[in-house]
């Protein structure tokens, strides 16, 4: 049986920028739409979700409004500001830079370095 993967430090606010760039989504809905996109690789923990969420707010990097959930329950509503939607596209190509460098490195056979 195949491990899970551990969030990497710094991973879980990517997460949820990108879970949020996907549409408008409560809290829950955020950890629902990581576990989606991750096809239930990556669990996060709601211990872990709403202090990100706050910082990110803080941030200006999402925004927040208070609203109804599908089940009628009081709910707070977040998606992306532009700022974060920049933060986003930029740290994607970060990560994206690093997986293939990454791979590059650790795909080296000897007599290539």
């Amino acid at each position: 049986m195949a491990q899970r993967p551990d969030l990497l430090p710094g991973t879980l606010d990517l997460l949820i920028l990108k879970a949020l760039s996907l549409g408008v989504q409560h809290g829950y809905g955020v950890l629902l739409r990581i576990n989606q996109i991750t096809s239930g690789a990556l669990q996060v923990e709601q211990g872990a979700l709403y202090p990100a969420l706050y910082r990110l707010e803080t941030a200006d990097l999402i925004e927040s409004e208070w609203g109804v959930s599908d089940n009628n329950r009081r709910a707070k509503f977040y998606k992306l500001t532009s700022k974060g939607r920049k933060r986003l596209n930029d740290e994607t190509l970060r990560w994206n830079n690093l997986v293939s460098t990454m791979a590059a490195a650790l795909n080296a056979r000897p007599g290539e370095a």
